[in-house]
Formats: C-alpha cells, sequence, structure tokens
C-alpha cells in the first residue's frame, strides 16, 4: 500500500479542529461529539434539543463543502474502490455496530479517550481491533 500525497499540516489542523470543537461542545453545550448520538437523537426531534444537533451536523456537511470549494479538487479526483452494495452493507453494518457499542468512533475515541473514560477506551481499542482483522483478511486472506 502507498500513501499517496498525504500530508502532515492538514492533518495535524484537522485534528486539532476537531478535538477543540469536542472540547467547545462539551463545555459550553454540556453534550459531547458523538456523531451518531447527535444523528440518531435527531428523530423524533426532542423539543429544544434539536437546533444544536441540526446546526453540529451542518457544519460538518459545510466544513466539507468548504474545503472542496478551496481545495480545488473536483468530483473527478474522488474514487470509490468498491461497490454500491458494499458501500450499503458496510453503511448498514457502522450503524449496527454503533448501536451495539452505544457510540462511534467519534463519540468513544475523541470524546470518551479524552474524558479517559474506560468504557471508551475498550470500546475505541476493539474499533481499532476489528480494522486491523479486516484489512488483513480482506487484503490477505480474500486478496482484495
Amino acid at each position: 500500500m502507498t500513501i499517496v500525497n498525504f500530508q502532515p499540516w492538514p492533518a495535524l489542523l484537522g485534528g486539532v479542529l476537531i478535538g477543540l470543537s469536542a472540547a467547545l461542545l462539551l463545555l459550553l453545550n454540556g453534550r459531547l461529539a458523538g456523531v451518531s448520538s447527535v444523528m440518531g437523537r435527531l428523530l423524533p426531534p426532542t423539543p429544544g434539543d434539536a437546533a444544536w444537533r441540526l446546526w453540529f451536523l451542518g457544519g460538518l456537511v459545510g466544513g466539507g463543502v468548504l474545503w472542496r470549494l478551496f481545495s480545488g479538487q473536483t468530483a473527478a479526483d474522488l474514487v470509490f474502490e468498491a461497490g454500491v452494495p458494499l458501500l450499503l452493507v458496510g453503511g448498514l453494518l457502522t450503524g449496527f455496530g454503533t448501536r451495539l457499542a452505544n457510540g462511534c468512533t467519534s463519540g468513544h475515541g475523541v470524546c470518551g479517550i479524552g474524558r479517559l473514560s474506560p468504557r471508551s477506551i475498550v470500546a475505541t481499542l476493539t474499533f481499532m481491533a476489528t480494522a486491523a482483522i479486516t484489512v488483513y483478511v480482506s487484503r490477505h486472506v480474500w486478496g482484495a
């Protein structure tokens, strides 16, 4: 596997911004920035609770749109190595896993570990081990 066009400064800046936004959401709003929980609790909406969730999700999408506008990347630059059926199955399994784990990588990995939550540390280690096993099996057993 070859990493192409890796640039450490944008990656570092992105990580700092994710950590800063998670910390600010916790300090200013008392909420954790777990994306699956933010999105999952939008339906059905709770009066007085939906606005910040919509702003949060809008910021995620808006940040991507702004990056796309100012980066010069075009749709032709995006490459998916998996077909639509595999992407759909992967999305469904991810949704099932986040419900099973009571959170996703952003909730457990960024917010939970930052709060030294034992449950989040175990969940994140499980996510990472599962990812490593999946990559090994898909590349070395199945040869994909």
